[in-house]
Parts: C-alpha cells; structure tokens; sequence
C-alpha cells in the first residue's frame, strides 16, 4: 500500500457526516487497491476460487487426457489447490484481525506464488515426462493464467509473482534456451507492465484523493455558509414534499429540522401574510417544473418577524425524469428592514416622522390625478410656526428641534383622522384633507390647530410660546395639479401672515393678482435700483424750545414712471423680502452723507437702519467709507434702529452697535415702546435718542386718552439718563403742545413741515432755520369715504340722504337742506343698524351730524354699521318701519 492510499484512508475516518459518500469511495479504493479497512490484504478476499479453477483444469485434462494423471501430478495438483485455500482462509481471517497476517514476509509468496508454482511444475511434469498432449497442459495453463488476471488485477506485485511462479517451472522443465528466455522476456515485460500499473493506479489515487478533498472543501463551505446563517438548502421529491432542509431552518420555524421532512415546501411559510404574488409564482413554478429566483415570502417564524427570499430548480434523473426540485434560500430580515428603513428617509421626515414634501406631494398628486370623470376634490393646509426663529435663536437649534416634535405630536393629534399631516422642512407643516370643500369645518379645524400650537411649550424646564398661521387651498378650484395647490396655499399663508399672524387665510382669485402686482413691483424696484430711481426726501425735526430746525429724516420714495409715487409701506416689505434692504440702506446713507455736505455743520440727518444691515460685519465699514467720502463729522449722522430690530438680531447686535458707536455715528432708537423689553436696551445700548412712535401721539390729546401719560413717562425717563427724545407724527397744535408740556426735545410732522426732496431741503436751509407750526387745532377721528343711501327720521317726517364721509363720532350727509343745529334724527345706516344722530352745521345741502354713541370697529377697523349684512341674510338698506 503507498501513502498516498493511507492518507485517502486517514482522510475518509476521521470526517462526520460523510459516512455514506465514504463507503462509496472505500468501495471503489478497495477495488482499485486490495486497501481494507482494518489493514493491508495483499491475498484477494475471493482468493478460493483459484482453488476451483485449478481442480477444474486438472479435471479438465483428465477427462479430455482419458487416462488418471500420475500420483505425482495428483499430489502437486492437491498441493496446489491446498495452499490456494490456506491462503484464501488468511484472507477472510485477516479481514477480522487488528494485524494483517499477510503483512508477514514470506506469507503473501507462499499463499499465492507457492500454488502457482505447483501448479506450473504439475502441468510441465505431466507434459514432459508422461505425455500429456502439450495442448491441454498449455490450454490448462493459459485458463489458470486468465484466472490468476483477473482476481490479482490492481495488485501489480501479487500478479507478477503468480505469473513468475506458474510459468517458470514449465521453462525450467522443458530446458531449452527459448523457453527460458521466453520466461525471462515475459517476466521483464510483466515487471515493467506492474511498474506502469502501479503508477497509473498511484495516479488515479491521487485523482481521487484530489476529488474527495474537493468534495470535502465544497462540503465544508456550504456547512459554514448554513451555519454562519447565510443561507440554507432544500430538497423535494417529485410530489413536492421536502426531503432535506438545512438544520437552521428548523431553528428559524420552532421546530427540529427532521420533523420537517415530508412537509410540502409551503410549510416553510406564513400562510396567512405571505404574498399573493409570490405565492402564485411558485406555484406556477413547481407546476410547470421551471426554475424560479428570489422569490420573497414571510417565515413561519411565530411572533419573529422573518423573510426569507428563496431558489430553485427542477431535478431530473440520467433518464431525464422529473425527481423533484432542489435549491437554496436566504435570510431577507435584515435586506427588507434596511429597505424599509430607506423607505422611510426617502418618505418620512427624519425629525418628525410626519410625511415629507416628496410623499405629501405624492399624495397630491395620487389625490389630482386620479383618473375619473370628475375631478378629485381635497384641501391643503400649509402652516408656519410665528416667533419660532427667536427660539432657534434664544435657545438653540437642539431646542428648535425639541420644539418641532412637540409641534408635530400636537398637530397630529389636533388633526387626528380629519387628514394627513407633513412637513415641507423648517417650521412649515402641511394638512391635507380629503373631499368635498366644506369652509365653515375647515376653518373650525384651523382655529382648533391654531390654539393647539399657541399653548405654552416647555423646552428645558422653559416655558415658550409660540403661534401658528394657516394659508388653505381646495382643489380643483385652487389647483389642478399639487404645484398650482401649494402655491395658491402659499400666497394664502402669505396673507394671513400679513394680516397679523395667528390667523388662517382662504386662497383667492385676488391673492393671486396681488402676488402677481408684488412680483412686477420687485423687477421694477431692481430696475429702479440699478438705474438711480430712488430718491431721499428729508421731514425737518425742529427743536421744541427754539422751534429751530436742528435736523432732518432721510425718507425714502420711489416715483414710478407709470404708477407714480408709490409709498414706502407697499414698495419696503418687498424690498426686506428680495434681500434688497441691504442695498437700498447702503445707499441711503451714502446719499445721505453726500446732501449733509452741502448742509449747515450744525444740521444732522437721521437714516434708517434695517436689520439686514445690522446682520452684516462690514456695516461699519460702509459708514466709515460714505464718511469719509464725503468729509463730514460723524456725529451728523445719526443712524435710526427700530426696536425690532434690535430684538430679533440677537447679541451680536450690542457688538456693532458699539463698533458703530466708536466711530463717532449718533445712535436713535427708532419706534421706542412698540417692543417688548425697551428699558433693557437704554440700559445696555449706547442711544443717543429714543423717539416716541406716532401711534402714541396720534389722538393723544383727545379727552380721556391715556397715550399723554405714556409720552410723558418716555420723556421723563429719557432726561434721566441724558437721551434726547423725538415725537414722531404730530399733526396738530392740540399734540404739539401736549409733547412740549411733556418734556419732547424735538417734534417731527406735519405740524411744521412735510418732507422736502434735497433740492428743496437745500433750499429750505438757505432761507433759514427757523420753524412755524401750522396745523390743525385738535385732531379728528379718521374718516372712511362711503357712498350709501340713507334715511332719516325726526318727528313724523322721514328724510333721504347720502353719506359722503364717516367716522365712529360723525357722518356728513348731502340732500338735505337748512337744517337747524342740535336737530335730533334717528338714522338708519342700514338694515341692521340704526343710530340717533344730532346735527352740528348744514350749508349747501350738506350736513354734518354727531352720533350719540361712537359707532364700533371690528378687528381690521372697519365700521360696523357700514358693513355688509350678517352672513346668510340679504341687504336692505331700508329698515323696516320706513
């Protein structure tokens, strides 16, 4: 036996699970080597039928012969056939011994060349010495010889020695030199043929050792790749039953894999949630014995949630008939969650968990685009949080996000089933409310998700509150496709933001024209800008005690080569809105600066600052630079910041406010009293002056207004601290003198003089400073222009009339004519409204009459009494009794 053969041998024992494969192969070893499993057997296990044949040849040879071979010849031949059986007995006695007995030298010649020798010798005795025909002897011989071929076949050293043995004696015997030279010549060629079986049958070893241990490396990979949980296999039979599963899969399902055998491959499943799609394929697949890949189905793991993706293939036998399939599965747990999880970052927001602006504009567009006669009808809320940038600012961005769950959390719960909830990113949220437009029941659901979202919020033991407003939109009316609807919800929320916040706002036909107007009026600013359209008129501030002039407000105005003089209040929002401001504030203060050097040195000039500018680092650069351009002290300039400014630009502020400061720049705080902490700023920030808005003068001196204690607070407590003040839009002599008996340093208005464009200001200070108030005496309440047909009673008689003019203290009518004053009418405004009105002049067919009670204003101060009739009711300007 070589090594090689040991080492196969080795290799086969001491491998588990492969008993079967082995037994397969030690078979074809076996036959291919003489190898045993308990040793070396070099005697062949059928060694007796040598025996047989033997006898049978000198039986042959005695009948064919007719006569009895000499006792002699009997004796070799019973030799023979005797150590042919002993050596067949070795054999099988060998197979059972712990040590091969024919591992013994000598023993393996006598069993096996020592019979053939005999053999040879009694042939070759019975030829030569008593006259056997040499036919038969040879013919004998040549049968033992075939014989001996076959059963000492793949044993190379075995057979040359049976051959050498059977065929030397009769050589020997016969004596001459050709027959012992043919003996030698055979032996020769047998040596070399042993020697090349030998090495064919070492080679055919080493291939077979190479293929089993290929076997074995594939095995063992496909072992791991089971146990490592990468995969699994599976086999049916032609019914579809399973007769192997891989071991893990028993696992997976709860079960011992073996109790699975049997099972039809669907047992491997979830039968109450596994695809139908799926499940029709594979049975397609099995039915029509086709391959199939991949398909996707749910374990039958119980509570665990489990998917597995599996393969397969039919199975034919070598006379191609169908024994069932054969293939492989893996684990899609982990694939499908990861695929979900994806799904959801690529659908959900990632803060939230609210829909993001690509599944809220799928579900648009599912919603618009669905294909039916009649269009799909569905709202759209689009929200933004108010004063939410303050507490990003404030607290942080980690509380912005804290704040935006908690927003998130409360609209779903406000909204609940009523629609879906997103968010487009930021603070901007959106609803969506299938069918039918129903205004009243969705503007109950926007007045529920305002309240919800103002109530306090607690962000790290802070109490935060915040507000909310709505623009909505209802498709088709206000979009065909989800673009046109998001986009009439945002000129929507735009209004009701502009409206004063808090609020929700129906889209409308003219939202639409008005945003249309602001984007026209945006490419015209820019023109303007770019091509020196705007110009700076200055309002004088005159000094209360000299009544001299001691400066002026650079005012910005824009006359439109179409639309003439359009006012700051339309054209500056769309300018903060552009990103404008900054440029527009830039030049304003070199422009400024350029007038002020043509101006007495003792004449300042306010400007208005934004809080763009004040954002920017290089602001006071830009002030250094127009200073120095135009050669002015810096204290002539005086920059104007509102008090909201300062508010939402945070503390980087107080840092360019002193930048600013050290310059030599005078610093005014701007609508002084409309914020919400003013004192901290005069407190903390370097101002030169506070000016007092004009919504604390207007109408200040009207009895029983509470606005001139106000202004004389501000004034008192800007003397304390050595600030200047300035009382912003008073119109009449009554405001005049009510801020000069409280303190005002300086007044700015009408009073004096109105805004002067620079030419004119020039002009103006050449012919002196001095200042002279004309104006009204007192004030009166703002009137609205109404054209309306009225009715009046007094006495028994009953008067037509038309309003001109009203206010909430009086109304002038024309059409009647010498009414006395202090007359008493009883009028009926409309059909709802009747008021009792005293007549205080009439000239002209013209009266002016004083209601008895002020008439009331709702929310956007418009007069009750001349609104339009309650909802759902028809107007009838007559009342009834008339």
């Amino acid at each position: 036996m070589t090594a090689v053969e040991n080492s196969l041998a080795a290799d086969y024992t001491r491998r588990d699970g492969r008993a079967d494969r082995r037994s397969r192969v030690g078979t074809t070893i076996q036959r291919r080597s003489g190898q045993h499993r308990s040793g070396k057997q070099m005697i062949p296990p059928n060694w007796a039928r040598m025996g047989a044949i033997i006898a049978l040849a000198y039986a042959t040879a005695t009948l064919l012969a007719r006569d009895l071979p000499p006792p002699l010849i009997g004796g070799l031949a019973w030799g023979a056939v005797l150590l042919t059986m002993i050596g067949a007995h070795i054999a099988r006695r060998e197979r059972k011994a712990a040590t091969p007995m024919t591992a013994v030298p000598g023993v393996a010649a006598s069993c096996i060349g020592l019979p053939q020798a005999l053999t040879g010798l009694g042939f070759g005795q019975w030829i030569v010495a008593y006259g056997l025909d040499p036919r038969l002897g040879l013919g004998a011989l040549l049968a033992i010889n075939a014989v001996s071929l076959t059963l000492l076949i793949r044993r190379p050293s075995q057979l040359y020695i049976g051959m050498a043995g059977l065929w030397a004696p009769v050589a020997l015997l016969d004596g001459s030199l050709m027959a012992i030279g043919s003996i030698v010549l055979v032996g020769i060629v047998l040596f070399v043929s042993a020697r090349i079986q030998g090495d064919v049958e070492h080679d055919d070893l080493d291939w077979l050792l190479a293929r089993e241990r290929a076997c074995d490396r594939y095995e063992d990979i496909l072992r791991d790749y089971e146990e490592m949980g990468h995969g699994w296999f599976w086999e049916t039979d032609r019914r579809g039953h399973l007769s192997y599963v891989s071991p893990i899969v028993g696992d997976a399902v709860g079960e011992h894999h073996e109790n699975l055998i049997g099972r039809p491959l669907d047992a491997l499943f979830d039968q109450d949630s596994k695809p139908a799609e799926s499940a029709r394929a594979l049975a397609f697949h099995i039915s029509t014995r086709s391959p199939f890949h991949d398909l996707a189905f749910p374990a039958a793991a119980g509570d665990d949630e489990r998917w597995w993706s599996v393969s397969g293939r039919p199975v034919f036998d070598d006379f191609q008939n169908f024994v069932g399939f054969r293939g492989s599965g893996t684990d899609l747990t982990e694939r499908r969650r990861t695929q979900e999880s994806a799904s959801r970052l690529a659908l959900y927001d990632s803060l939230t968990g609210l829909a993001n602006r690509f599944q809220t504009m799928q579900t648009l567009g599912r919603i618009l685009g669905s294909p039916q006669e009649i269009p799909q009808e569905c709202s759209l809320f689009l929200l933004d949080l108010d004063r939410f940038k303050q507490v990003n600012d404030t607290f942080g961005h980690p509380a912005g996000d804290a704040l935006l769950k908690q927003v998130a959390q409360r609209l779903e719960k406000t909204v609940g089933d009523a629609g879906v909830v997103g968010r487009l990113g930021g603070d901007e949220f959106t609803v969506i409310v299938a069918g039918g437009p129903d205004r009243s029941q969705l503007g109950k659901l926007s007045h529920e998700i305002i309240y919800a979202l103002s109530q306090p919020y607690w962000l790290d033991g802070q109490r935060v509150v915040i507000g909310a407003s709505i623009g909505i939109a209802i498709a088709p009316a206000d979009g065909h496709s989800s673009d046109a609807l998001i986009r009439s919800a945002d000129l929507a929320l735009y209004a009701s933001k502009n409206g004063g916040r808090g609020r929700y706002q129906f889209y409308s036909e003219n939202l639409l024209s008005a945003s249309e107007e602001r984007a026209g009026l945006e490419r015209a600013l820019r023109l303007a800008i770019a091509e020196g359209g705007l110009e700076l008129y200055y309002q004088p501030i005159v000094h209360t005690a000299t009544e001299r002039i001691t400066g002026f407000e650079a005012l910005l105005r824009w006359n439109h080569p179409e639309m003439g003089w359009i006012p700051p209040a339309k054209f500056v929002p769309i300018a903060e809105d552009a990103g404008l401001i900054s440029t527009i504030g830039d030049w304003a203060i070199r422009t400024a600066c350029q007038d002020l050097a043509l101006w007495p040195d003792d004449i300042r000039c306010a400007v208005n600052v934004s809080s763009l500018q004040l954002s920017n680092p290089q602001f006071p650069a830009v002030v250094t630079q127009a200073l120095a351009r135009s050669g002015i002290a810096p204290d002539r300039l005086e920059l104007e910041i509102t008090e909201s400014a300062f508010l939402n630009d945070g503390p980087g502020t107080g840092t360019l406010l002193a930048a600013l400061k050290s310059i030599g720049v005078r610093l005014a705080l701007d609508d002084f009293g409309t914020g919400y902490s003013s004192f901290a700023y005069l407190e903390n920030a370097p101002f030169d002056k506070i000016k007092i808005d004009r919504r604390f003068v207007r109408n200040a001196a009207v009895p029983g207004s509470r606005k001139g204690a106000m202004i004389a607070a501000m004034t008192t407590l800007a003397q304390n601290l050595g600030i200047d003040t300035t009382a912003e839009g008073v119109e009449t002599m009554d405001e005049l003198n009510l801020v000069r008996m409280h303190g005002c340093s300086h007044v700015q208005g009408h009073v004096y003089e109105k805004p002067l464009s620079g030419v004119n200001a020039l002009t103006r200070l050449r012919s002196g400073v001095a200042a002279v108030a004309d104006g009204p005496r007192s004030s009166r309440e703002p009137r609205q222009t109404v054209l309306r047909k009225v009715l009046l009673e007094h006495g028994n008689e009953v008067y037509s009339g038309t309003i001109r003019n009203i206010s909430s203290r009086g109304v002038m009518i024309e059409g009647l004519w010498d009414v006395p004053g202090g007359t008493l009418f009883q009028l009926a405004l409309s059909e709802f409204h009747t008021v009792l009105a005293t007549c205080r002049w009439s000239e002209s067919g013209r009266m002016g009459a004083e209601f008895n009670t002020p008439l009331k204003r709702d929310s956007a101060g418009t007069l009750i009494a001349i609104k339009g009739p309650p909802s759902g009711q028809h107007a009838n300007l007559l009342p009834h009794k008339f």
